[in-house]
């Protein structure tokens, strides 16, 4: 390629920087920090080398194995050996997230703003703005994993030393390289910034779901996932560098393919196939429900499949765990079962929370969806046609509380199916739906926290995502960090029924639904009030 290709490259650097002078230091240093308030956290909680050992015993279980991957260095399971084993795969998730989100943003988003077609008009290469962000990103994931092996070895703790919290920071920059390098070909395939955004993270939530599959079942088939990949590395442990090298090496491959496909590729197009519309629209398109659903189908059918596919990948470990705890006397001493539940049943709620709160992902960005096309200024076309505000928003209201719905109902009945095909004891399936469904009323809650800030403060709308961000934490590390109740609280997941250890909650459910009336009327008040556009 000639080097006028990429001429520029440097301003448009600094030019991303600008854009991303808060966002970017304000993910490093939560990841760093997060990192570090853990490893502390456990230093707290498990003061003896016994402590550890009872909490090692309980992670070598099939379900715990799905969810954080394959167990290393639970003979001797000190706190960084812990540190890294319970926390690195769910944090790169999160940072390969991160990337994805980057990568999007400064790509496909851009282009179909048009802002790159006014910077290609200036004298910059034809690959500079592409080149430009991976070239952030891959800083960004150097500065954090730098930032993160420093924190933790600043702490002091005897078995966090410098050699295993480079391998820790370093596996979770790798992962913020490799999907960087997804979402970057992603943006070449996919026609626009939509489907670039669901395709990339369809990949994620697909290398989650193989790689948990594969630990559980088969662990050749885990090797097809880069998640896989950095957990080998054994940090604290054995200090493997070579899975790091091996999913760099994957990312850079990654990101110079995406730099050949957007040097062949027309701007505003994909290689993915567009298929021709209809020569008249459908009826179902005059309604905004029409319209928004249609507007994110395909990323819908893909959040579908994936939340439908993580609860089989969990529902096909339900088996072992009967066998499994049997066999371990200190276990049968560790758990308190609750009487007349089996353990079966003591694990559906955990893994219910878990896929609720993925659920809700898909649930917002089908609310917030609204927030971009008025970023695009798509909406006052359809205000100025006989559409109300209400009828709007509305729209995407109904599209939420449905995305909802089902997500809920696939993963129930993913996690229900292949759990009784595996299992002896046959569950109903009503419970596994109930299970789901009782996490419909704080989905709703969630869903009026976001009008509200649409409503009333559209410039603050992604703080609705600190906020789920917050309730994965509370919910999913709380029994293990034994967080105070009150905590719990201050999240509606908190308030939701464990069905079915503990019956249906329906008081807690109906104020829990009464919350979220209430916070969505307010926000289509403010929504009814304000400027719409830019």
């Amino acid at each position: 390629m000639s080097r006028h290709f990429f001429d520029g490259t440097g301003t448009l650097m600094r030019f991303v920087l600008r854009r991303d002078r808060l966002r970017l230091p304000i993910w490093l240093l939560s990841f760093a920090s997060i990192s570090a308030i853990i490893a502390l956290a456990f230093v707290g909680l498990y003061q003896s080398a016994e402590e550890r050992q009872a909490m090692a015993e309980t992670m070598r279980n099939p379900a715990m194995t799905a969810m954080v991957g394959p167990g290393y260095g639970l003979d001797n399971y000190t706190v960084g050996a812990m540190t890294a084993h319970e926390m690195l795969l769910m944090t790169a998730v999160v940072v390969g997230l991160m990337s994805i989100l980057l990568v999007t943003r400064h790509t496909r988003t851009d282009e179909e703003d048009g802002r790159i077609e006014m910077i290609r008009s200036l004298p910059v290469g034809r690959l500079s703005n592409l080149l430009s962000i991976l070239l952030v990103l891959i800083g960004a994931n150097i500065v954090l994993a730098l930032l993160t092996a420093f924190s933790l070895t600043a702490l002091g703790i005897e078995s966090i030393d410098l050699e295993g919290s480079l391998v820790y920071g370093s596996a979770l920059g790798a992962s913020g390289m490799i999907f960087a390098g997804v979402a970057a070909v992603c943006a070449q395939l996919s026609p626009n910034a939509r489907s670039t955004l669901g395709l990339s993270i369809t990949v994620l939530l697909f290398a989650y779901m193989i790689r948990a599959i594969g630990d559980v079942m088969n662990d050749a088939l885990s090797w097809i996932s880069p998640l896989n990949w950095i957990l080998r590395s054994e940090a604290y442990v054995n200090n493997y560098w070579w899975p790091i090298l091996m999913t760099l090496a994957a990312a850079f491959l990654l990101m110079g393919l995406a730099l050949y496909l957007n040097a062949i590729r027309d701007l505003g197009s994909g290689f993915l196939p567009s298929w021709p519309g209809k020569g008249k629209a459908s009826k179902s398109l005059l309604s905004p429900f029409g319209l928004a659903l249609r507007l994110q189908r395909t990323g819908l059918i893909a959040w579908g499949a994936g939340i439908l596919l993580i609860g089989a990948s969990y529902g096909s470990v339900l088996g072992d765990l009967e066998s499994f705890f049997e066999d371990i006397d200190l276990m049968q001493q560790l758990i308190v079962q609750a009487s007349g539940f089996s353990l079966t049943e003591q694990f559906i709620p955990v893994l219910m929370a878990v896929m609720a709160i993925l659920g809700t992902i898909p649930v917002l960005l089908a609310v917030l969806k609204l927030k971009t096309e008025e970023k695009n200024d798509r909406l006052e076309h359809i205000l100025s046609r006989a559409v109300s505000r209400n009828q709007l928003m509305g729209g995407y209201l109904a599209m939420a509380i449905l995305t909802g719905f089902a997500m809920l109902s696939l993963a129930a009945l993913g996690l229900g199916l292949v759990g009784n095909a595996m299992t002896e004891e046959k569950l109903p399936l009503g419970m596994f739906y109930g299970a789901g469904l009782a996490y419909l009323p704080a989905m709703l809650f969630i869903i009026g926290v976001a009008v509200l800030l649409i409503g009333w403060a559209p410039n603050l709308t992604s703080t609705v995502w600190l906020y789920l961000v917050f309730s994965f934490v509370v919910i999913y590390l709380g029994g293990l960090f034994q967080f105070p109740d009150w905590m719990g609280k201050l999240t509606p997941y908190g308030y939701v029924s464990e069905i079915p250890i503990e019956g249906m909650n329906y008081l807690n459910a109906a104020m829990l639904t009464l919350a979220a009336v209430i916070l969505t009327a307010i926000g289509m008040l403010g929504f009814n009030r304000r400027d719409i556009g830019r």
